[in-house]
């Protein structure tokens, strides 16, 4: 697990040789619970530092095909699973509540609902104004610059640009978590600006 631009931030990552990227999760280390963002299977040793950091008390999942590990660390921690409203009726996993588009899904943390992706009502979620979690929709398959999933994959590219120039609007951000490919922690607003004009 590498601790990431803050220090209560933290990440685990994948290598997916299908894709030639990293597949990522997130650890937020807060008082009043510790919150997992789409979380990968953890080895033994990240598993340990899990629970020398707190453990997990919430685990935020981004769209159903970033489910991953989450039934069974849910399993092991008794963590409460959150997923994205759209997928209500479709989910493949048990969600103890479901999020909705500018919902605070704990304090400091902001819920976006992105249309027009793979999946319906896919979340990218906003952390103090400061650091966006993205999930499938936008990601950086090049080191320093966001891109878009690709058309093939998008379920209506008109809402998908829509939705990244709605969260490009966001004020504020320097850091971009992704979760499929490289992360950008510096001029997050600047990389997500130039996203959505090369759309």
């Amino acid at each position: 697990m590498k601790l990431l631009h803050r220090k209560d931030l933290f990440a685990w990552s994948l290598f997916n040789e299908e894709r030639d990227l990293d597949f990522h999760s997130y650890l937020w280390v807060r008082e009043g619970g510790n919150v997992v963002i789409d979380p990968l299977p953890l080895s033994v040793h990240d598993h340990k530092l899990l629970q020398k950091l707190g453990g997990v008390d919430y685990i935020v999942i981004t769209n159903s095909d970033h489910c991953r590990a989450a039934e069974q660390l849910a399993n092991q921690t008794g963590a409460a699973v959150y997923g994205p409203s759209g997928e209500k009726d479709t989910f493949p996993i048990i969600c103890n509540r479901w999020l909705y588009d500018g919902e605070e899904i704990v304090p400091r943390l902001l819920a976006y609902q992105l249309n027009g992706s793979k999946t319906i009502g896919e979340l990218a979620l906003l952390l103090e104004h400061t650091t966006l979690i993205t999930g499938d929709l936008i990601r950086c398959h090049q080191a320093g610059g966001l891109c878009l999933l690709p058309d093939a994959k998008l379920a209506d590219r008109k809402l998908a640009i829509q939705s990244v120039k709605r969260i490009a609007n966001l004020p504020g951000i320097q850091a971009v978590l992704t979760g499929d490919g490289w992360p950008i922690f510096g001029h997050g607003s600047e990389a997500l600006h130039h996203l959505a004009r090369s759309l």
